[in-house]
């Protein structure tokens, strides 16, 4: 199969996701898969779940801590998204062989926030299960403007706020046990494909926040 991104390319975002624990890459997506992402959400919308926070029989519904609503993926199910699953086939591969993380599975949604949804800031781990080595986020969001509020802000290195907008085609890959982060309030509707890279494979994905 023919690499979707060539390999300087992921070395380029290899290095800055070493160097700062994340990395933010416009056009990630070309505009057929972004269509084919999109539609396929469309399709799913009016099955979307009340996300919750936590795992497993800890897993609750906060609407002060999160808004959003989401649909969790199954490859063998979901197989209209062959592409996103090659590209996602990629990335672990590509990040098994030159940052030595052993990814052996993955969980991913499709993320729908309403206006004045929001996700107070977290890290991506739960307590007794830290398999998440790397959070992904890929934006689904034409003409965002910066009055429509929904990024993503990120707590760096420093101690420092760095705000991400959620515009199209863009994707965040970041360390999930290492980068604070929240999901700032929206005031229209936002949409992003969202999941972790695991250390090893996991049934729990249903049920996860």
């Amino acid at each position: 199969m023919k690499p979707i991104h060539n390999i300087d390319k992921w070395f380029s975002w290899m290095d800055e996701l070493a160097e700062q624990n994340y990395v933010v890459i416009d056009d990630f997506i070309d505009n057929n898969l972004y269509k084919e992402i999109k539609n396929f959400l469309f399709d799913k919308i009016d099955v979307f779940d009340q996300a919750g926070i936590g795992a497993l029989n800890q897993n609750t519904i906060k609407k002060t801590i999160r808004g959003d609503k989401t649909y969790w993926l199954n490859k063998e199910r979901d197989q209209e998204l062959h592409v996103f699953w090659d590209l996602l086939a990629e990335t672990k591969s590509t990040l098994n062989r030159y940052c030595y993380l052993s990814l052996s599975g993955d969980e991913f949604h499709l993320a729908h926030y309403p206006s004045g949804g929001y996700y107070a800031r977290h890290l991506d781990q739960f307590d007794g299960r830290n398999n998440r080595m790397i959070s992904m986020i890929i934006y689904l969001n034409e003409n965002w403007e910066p009055g429509d509020g929904g990024q993503l802000e990120i707590l760096d290195k420093n101690r420092e706020l760095q705000l991400v907008d959620p515009i199209a085609k863009r994707c965040v890959l970041f360390k999930s046990d290492k980068v604070p982060h929240a999901v700032l309030k929206s005031f229209k509707d936002r949409y992003s494909l969202t999941g972790w890279l695991l250390y090893q494979p996991t049934n729990l994905a249903p049920i996860l926040g």
